[in-house]
C-alpha cells in the first residue's frame, strides 16, 4: 500500500477511483462531496465530529452520533453540564466506567493495542497528562503542571511544546494506575468545593490559543477526554479480545 504524507488533494476531483481498505489519518476531510459511492463498512471516527456537521443522504447525523454515544455510555451526556452538581455527577459517571474496563481488562491485554492506537496504560497515561493540562495547568494555574508519567499528544513537539519533561521509558502499570488515582482524587477534591461563581471564571488555553476558557470549559474538557479515550480503549479492547 502506498502512502502518501503532506500530500495536497485539496479541491481535486476523483471519478472511478478506488479508495478501497484506504486508510486516513490525521488528515483534512472537511467539505469533501461523495456522489454515488460505495460506502459498505466506511468507518469514521472523529473527535471533533460534534464541533460541525457531517451530512448523509441530506441528514446530519451528528445528533444521532451524539444521542447513540450518550445511550451506550450513560452520564456521557453530563460533560456539557453547565452546573457544579452535573459536572460532580458527570464526573461519578465517567470515572465509574473507566473502573470497570480498568478491572475488566486481562493483564495480557493492558499493553496490547491495534495499530497507531494506544493501549490502555497508554491511555490512562494520556489521562493524567489531560488532567494535569487542564486542571493542575488550566484552572489551578500551577507553573509546572506536568507528571513525567504523562503520555503527550501527536504533534506537541511541532507545536513549540517541551517534551523533554517527560519519560521515555515505559512505566509499570501499577506505578500508572497509582499516578491516575492521584489525579483522579485532584478532580474529585476540586469539584467537591466547586462553585458557580468559580466556574464561570476566566482562564487561559494551557495549550497556547487565543481561547479564554472558563473554569467550568476547563472541567469540560477533561470530561470529554475521559469520555472518548474510554470510547476509543472499549473499541480497540473489543477488537484485541
Amino acid at each position: 500500500m502506498s502512502t502518501h504524507s503532506g500530500s495536497d488533494f485539496e479541491g481535486a476531483s476523483f471519478v472511478r477511483a478506488s479508495f478501497k481498505n484506504a486508510s486516513l489519518r490525521f488528515s483534512d476531510v472537511s467539505g469533501v462531496t461523495m456522489r454515488g459511492v460505495d460506502v459498505d463498512g466506511l468507518d469514521i471516527d472523529s473527535h471533533d465530529l460534534f464541533l460541525g456537521r457531517l451530512i448523509v443522504n441530506g441528514v446530519d447525523v451528528v445528533p444521532l452520533v451524539d444521542a447513540e454515544l450518550n445511550r451506550q455510555f450513560p452520564g456521557r451526556e453530563l460533560q456539557k453540564a453547565g452546573t457544579p452538581e452535573g459536572l460532580r455527577e458527570g464526573w461519578v459517571a465517567v470515572q465509574a466506567a473507566w473502573q470497570e474496563t480498568v478491572t475488566g481488562t486481562p493483564p495480557e491485554l493492558r499493553d496490547a493495542h491495534v495499530e497507531h492506537e494506544w493501549s490502555l496504560s497508554q491511555t490512562l497515561r494520556h489521562l493524567v497528562l489531560a488532567t494535569d493540562a487542564w486542571l493542575r495547568g488550566g484552572i489551578l494555574r500551577i507553573e509546572r503542571p506536568f507528571h513525567e508519567i504523562g503520555l503527550v499528544f501527536t504533534g506537541a513537539e511541532q507545536m513549540g511544546f517541551d517534551t523533554s519533561i517527560f519519560r521515555t521509558d515505559p512505566p509499570a502499570f501499577e506505578e500508572v494506575l497509582a499516578v491516575r488515582a492521584e489525579r483522579q482524587r485532584m478532580v474529585t477534591d476540586f469539584l467537591a468545593t466547586a462553585t458557580p461563581q468559580l466556574l464561570a471564571e476566566e482562564r487561559r488555553d494551557p495549550w497556547g490559543s487565543d481561547w479564554s476558557p472558563t473554569v467550568g470549559d476547563c472541567v469540560r474538557v477533561i470530561l470529554e477526554e475521559e469520555w472518548a479515550h474510554l470510547r476509543y480503549v472499549r473499541r480497540d479492547l473489543a477488537l484485541l479480545g
